[in-house]
């Protein structure tokens, strides 16, 4: 698998590293949610980049394979993620 090194990433990580660090006097139940949030939020942001990523590579002509290893993911996941509407696709008029 092809590794690039970017420092955007390490700067992203830092970040929450110290939002997480800034958790440690707060009650466990605050702790909890606020580190469910950031999960969530980072979910969200991080799985519409890669629908959009695999999308694009599969409009160049990439097999469901190829973008699966590059994604981490099985052939069948990455399939099963791109034939699912977009989020916001279809909205009423």
């Amino acid at each position: 698998m092809v590794r690039w090194k970017d420092p955007r990433i390490d700067f992203l990580k830092a970040d929450v590293e110290r939002f997480c660090a800034g958790l440690d006097d707060l009650a466990p139940a605050a702790r909890l949610h606020l580190v469910v949030r950031l999960r969530k939020a980072l979910d969200e942001a991080t799985g519409t980049a890669l629908d959009e990523s695999m999308a694009a590579a599969k409009a160049q002509g990439w097999g469901l394979r190829r973008i699966g290893r590059l994604a981490g993911l099985s052939h069948e996941k990455v399939r099963c993620r791109l034939a699912r509407p977009a989020a916001g696709a279809g909205g009423s008029a």
